[in-house]
């Protein structure tokens, strides 16, 4: 009580953010029963009736949740990988740039996309990956004779064109880490390298690479908590009926099958699934970094 009596403004300043928190992600919480009841919004949670698990039982017998549950996996582990490959070969690069404003222009023009948002790039993609006079299908033709592909109507392509923007939009903003962890390199190790006659290759092999892999084990073994995110900002803004048995996501499913379908108990028996699912691969990710890198938060 001391130390409460003497730091009491601070507990009042973060009074607002608790008290957000609780409303708006606390509260919601006692919805969670409607996975357990064939919720009808004019009955309410009071007077709807109660199905037990018959919500999850049908979530794996319905084959279009499968398709959802398996396209989410697949998007969002080829989001991690490639999320983790190009931010670590770009700052390998960056690093090697020795033109300071050349080096600053590059990090500013790659990290602007990162705060875009998917409304605006969603428009973007729309016009450059048109069919009809856009400059990807234009370049394609011209020079390659390539005809026109529908990049975002095309089930076998809408998954390379997801991940493809996913990347682009944040591999700068991630590179920041990876260059967080090259500057603590101690530069006398470049410099002893070069004076036993290393190349810039070797340098890079021998210094660079594994300065880098402890925070790189940190990051991807994080991202396992994600694993059944991928992206509902992305998708919603992209996807199409024509692409509905590769790109559709579990986050668009519970949004078309709760909110504009009116299957609430049936969404958010889809909902809690993912959160537990999301909550048990958190722990590992976790544990994993902790015994692999030895990174912890608390």
């Amino acid at each position: 009580m001391k130390g409460f009596a003497r730091n009491w403004q601070f507990h009042v300043m973060i009074l607002p953010s608790l008290l957000f928190v609780a409303v708006f992600a606390y509260l919601p919480m006692g919805g969670i029963v409607m996975a357990f009841q064939d919720f009808k919004p004019w009955l309410g949670i009071g007077g709807s009736a109660w199905v037990g698990w018959d919500n999850f039982t049908y979530l794996f017998e319905r084959q279009d949740s499968v398709e959802v549950i398996m396209n989410t996996l697949i998007i969002a582990s080829l989001k991690i990988l490639f999320n983790l490959a190009a931010p670590f070969a770009f700052a390998i690069f960056l690093n090697e740039v020795r033109l300071r404003l050349f080096k600053s222009a590059v990090q500013t023009l790659v990290y602007l996309p990162h705060f875009l948002s998917w409304v605006i790039l969603g428009g973007v993609l729309l016009n450059i990956l048109s069919t009809d006079g856009g400059f990807v299908n234009r370049y394609l033709s011209s020079w390659f004779g390539i005809e026109p592909i529908f990049f975002l109507g095309d089930p076998q392509w809408f998954r390379f064109t997801v991940i493809v923007s996913e990347v682009w939009k944040e591999f700068g903003f991630g590179t920041i880490v990876f260059l967080a962890a090259l500057a603590n390199v101690n530069p006398a190790l470049y410099e002893a390298a070069e004076v036993d006659g290393a190349t810039r290759l070797q340098q890079t092999l021998y210094i660079t690479i594994p300065a880098m892999l402890p925070i790189t084990i940190v990051v991807g073994t994080l991202s396992l908590g994600n694993i059944l995110n991928a992206g509902f900002d992305q998708i919603f803004n992209l996807y199409n009926p024509l692409v509905y048995k590769t790109g559709d996501i579990i986050d668009t499913f519970v949004y078309r099958t709760a909110l504009l379908n009116g299957e609430m108990g049936f969404g958010t028996a889809i909902g809690l699934f993912k959160s537990v699912i999301s909550m048990v691969l958190i722990f590992v990710s976790y544990r994993l970094a902790y015994k692999l890198a030895n990174y912890r938060i608390f």
